[in-house]
């Protein structure tokens, strides 16, 4: 091990992953220099394609499966935690936009508690769910002619997005000066990550193109003008991980194995600080109007 980075991952170093989901296709996840991350290559022409699985839980509000209902009430869970941290670094109520919205959960939690709250989401059939539930939802994130939301949130999103310079312009130049940028990502040096190898559920070639640290998202921001003011853990992602790695490893006891796996990488994370998933808290430089 160098720097935390488990042994089989080195900078300039590619490594190959499975897509488990859709296409069972190998896909090489390759260092990029420039942006201090690793990148799943190729991407390919129609990304549409590889999230059309009834097995994409985020474009569903379907409970079918055992995974499906624990994914489901975890997710409901975990909108109040959110919220609150959302309230928090803005200190009451605001205008809101939430990138990746799938299916309109934490928008329409958001407006239930007075918040002007909007939503993207490109997927089609995630939108209409959105759309049932009364929620404005549109398929791209349109530049205003002046910034308009003081929180923008990326719940498991960043890493979606093929053109990342574009998109945190966009996202830059919709938020109001002081205004908040909440990511939630995935972190290759966790334990479970460690663990699993190219097993690991969160690399999800190729719907992830990118593979960030602490380290990269720091950079990354600080170079499109802003601040990183905290990281906390997200501790229900190394279960959900840790299960869904079992589960492509094909180990009938998956839920069992994956819940010690993601309990030893909570505990890990207390003392390296480096979990499963982590919250990014960023705020656009200048003074809050």
């Amino acid at each position: 091990m160098v720097l935390g980075v488990p042994s089989f991952i080195m900078e300039n170093h590619s490594f190959k992953a499975k897509d488990h989901l859709v296409s069972g296709a190998e896909f090489d996840i390759v260092w990029n220099e420039n942006k201090k991350c690793f990148q799943t290559l190729p991407v390919p022409e129609d990304m549409e394609l590889y999230y059309d699985s009834p097995d994409y839980i985020s474009h569903s509000d379907g409970e079918t499966t055992l995974m499906d209902k624990i994914y489901q009430r975890a997710k409901k869970a975990n909108l109040a935690k959110k919220f609150r941290l959302v309230e928090r670094c803005n200190r009451g109520k605001g205008v809101l936009m939430d990138v990746g919205a799938g299916t309109g959960q934490f928008v329409r939690y958001a407006q239930e508690r007075d918040w002007e709250a909007y939503g993207v989401e490109p997927n089609d059939q995630a939108r209409e769910l959105a759309h049932q539930k009364g929620v404005s939802v549109y398929k791209s994130l349109s530049v205003q002619k002046a910034p308009v939301y003081d929180v923008v949130t990326l719940w498991h999103v960043l890493e979606h997005m093929a053109d990342l310079d574009k998109n945190i312009r966009e996202i830059y130049s919709v938020l109001k000066p002081g205004g908040w940028l909440i990511l939630a990502l995935p972190n290759y040096r966790s334990l479970d990550a460690k663990h699993y190898k190219s097993h690991w559920a969160a690399y999800d070639v190729p719907r992830h193109l990118w593979h960030f640290s602490k380290e990269s998202v720091e950079q990354l921001f600080s170079d499109a003008g802003f601040e990183l003011k905290s990281v906390k853990p997200l501790w229900l992602d190394a279960f959900y991980i840790s299960w869904l790695s079992e589960t492509y490893k094909q180990n009938k006891f998956a839920p069992l194995y994956g819940f010690a796996l993601g309990l030893a990488s909570n505990i890990a994370g207390i003392f390296t600080r480096e979990y499963s998933s982590h919250v990014y808290i960023l705020q656009k430089a200048g003074e809050p109007v």
